[in-house]
């Protein structure tokens, strides 16, 4: 049977301004670590002030949250001053007080509670019961233990988060009760289900640390296409810049994602990306996951043993970060910078080797490598590899000519010339992406795979303006608006690049009319 389970407290004075604001954020993080544990959250008593509780004052605005068992959820159950949602708040507690006397809740979690007025008499039934406790709140937490409550977690809340006072307290409790848990960490939107992410080695995401980077790289590109504009010229070291640091940038988002403790991931690899950031992006990648790594571990162990929430976001944020970056520093950060600039050399290779060929075969492979899976995987860090180098990609060109403008070329030509009307409004708002957005080329999904010759067509549009990406010897990036891209190419080559986009659309709205009529034709034979 699940140990019952009772929140309580108010949003605080410190705590306000770390996570105590955030009632919704509190309870998801708190429902997610206690189902992991089996435990069921039972009963809350939530006082929220619209300020920090040490600016506020008797007649400020307040919000008095309980729980709803039918939605199992919280909701505003009383609204006023401050000074009257207390007086409400006493009422709940009363309830919570007999509950806790009947032996129908098991323990109490709670963050910066009024031991002396609103939660006086639930503390007061937890005492006698000797349930055990754990909370945060440096001045409540110490009245509450001189009340003789069984306390079994204490801490203050500087520091903390939403999720780490979640992990320390089912921590505590589940270690009370000798309950099997692993915390929940990563996305914790759906409880249970999630449990599974506790395996840190589940959460490395290369597709997701890249793709979150990715604004990154296109500041970085951004800025080198604005300093070719007369008097824009220091923008180039802006750039020169943005290429120093981001291995910063991917180093913090890696340890963020891995770790699952938002901002002491953060910290963590931003601590390791600065010590290691001669590694390069592959460097940022590789040394941020270790960061994360470390920093799960680190704050699992410090859980277990009870250290306070303050200590275990300092030792986790802070020793994870300065040992994964020692070790960037020392051992990693060579190697990868290493096998990064070689996978540049062999990309440059291919080019001089046949730079028409090259372009070809990558123009016709990237369908069907979006289509497998492998692009966002294998393609686009190999796009920001080409990027950080030099500001440019051979491969980002191929993405914009071959991808983005073919899916424009064909939904472009369904929605001039489609097969029947349906077609035409599904067509729109993809071009409208792809040409406003330089996004969205999936667009061009349905009308591919209705279609064996549209489908060829798209091959062979990437194809040719591959050939003439390689011909031209573009480089560029994607992920911009189309109209932009021209003049983010290398200098000179902005009319090249514009001739390749045209070419790619223009054979792929060509190519997909005529498939249109012609099975139009077949159909109504």
């Amino acid at each position: 049977m699940s140990k019952k389970i009772a929140f309580i407290g108010s949003s605080g004075g410190n705590l306000f301004k770390q996570g105590g604001n955030n009632i919704a954020g509190m309870m998801k993080e708190i429902l997610a670590q206690t189902g992991a544990a089996e435990m069921e959250v039972a009963f809350v008593q939530y006082v929220m002030a619209s300020d920090s509780l040490d600016v506020v004052g008797a007649d400020s605005p307040a919000t008095l949250y309980t729980w709803n068992a039918d939605t199992k959820s919280v909701e505003a159950s009383f609204k006023g001053t401050l000074a009257e949602v207390n007086e409400e708040a006493k009422k709940v507690d009363e309830e919570l007080a007999g509950l806790i006397s009947a032996g129908q809740i098991d323990g109490v979690m709670f963050v910066s509670a009024d031991a002396k007025g609103t939660n006086n008499k639930a503390f007061a039934a937890a005492a006698e019961k000797k349930i055990p406790m754990a909370g945060t709140g440096g001045t409540g937490v110490a009245y509450v233990q001189s009340m003789g409550c069984n306390v079994i977690s204490a801490s203050g809340t500087t520091g903390t988060t939403n999720r780490t006072r979640a992990v320390a307290f089912t921590t505590a409790l589940s270690k009370n009760w000798n309950i099997k848990y692993r915390p929940v960490i990563g996305n914790t939107g759906s409880g249970v289900a999630e449990q599974n992410s506790g395996n840190v080695w589940k959460r490395v995401n290369i597709r997701g640390i890249m793709m979150t980077s990715l604004p990154a790289f296109i500041a970085m590109a951004l800025c080198l296409a604005c300093s070719k504009i007369p008097g824009c010229d220091p923008l180039s070291g802006l750039f020169d810049t943005l290429v120093t640091y981001i291995p910063v940038v991917i180093c913090a988002i890696a340890a963020k994602q891995v770790s699952g403790l938002d901002e002491v991931g953060v910290v963590a690899g931003i601590i390791a990306g600065v010590l290691a950031m001669d590694g390069g992006i592959i460097g940022g990648l590789v040394i941020g996951i270790l960061a994360g790594v470390f920093a799960y571990y680190i704050s699992l162990f410090c859980y277990r043993r009870n250290i306070p929430g303050t200590t275990v976001n300092i030792c986790s944020g802070g020793i994870s970060g300065l040992a994964a970056g020692l070790i960037g520093m020392y051992i990693l950060a060579p190697i990868c910078l290493w096998l990064g600039n070689g996978i540049c050399d062999v990309i440059n290779f291919c080019i001089d080797f046949n730079s028409i060929l090259a372009g070809a075969v990558a123009g016709l492979l990237i369908w069907p490598a979006i289509i497998g899976g492998v692009y966002h995987a294998a393609i686009l860090p190999i796009v920001l590899l080409e990027i950080e180098a030099t500001g440019f990609s051979f491969l980002g060109a191929i993405d914009m000519t071959g991808l983005v403008m073919v899916s424009a070329g064909i939904t472009l030509a369904n929605i001039f010339f489609p097969k029947d009307k349906g077609q035409a409004a599904a067509a729109l708002p993809g071009f409208v992406i792809n040409v406003g957005f330089g996004t969205f080329v999936e667009a061009a999904y349905p009308f591919m795979f209705a279609s064996k010759l549209v489908f060829a067509g798209s091959l062979i549009s990437a194809a040719v303006s591959g050939a003439l990406v390689g011909l031209f010897d573009v480089k560029g990036t994607a992920y911009v608006p189309s109209f932009m891209a021209p003049f983010m190419a290398q200098e000179g080559k902005e009319i090249s690049f514009l001739i390749c986009m045209l070419v790619a659309a223009g054979l792929a709205f060509v190519i997909t009319v005529a498939a249109n009529k012609f099975e139009s034709k077949k159909a109504a034979a």
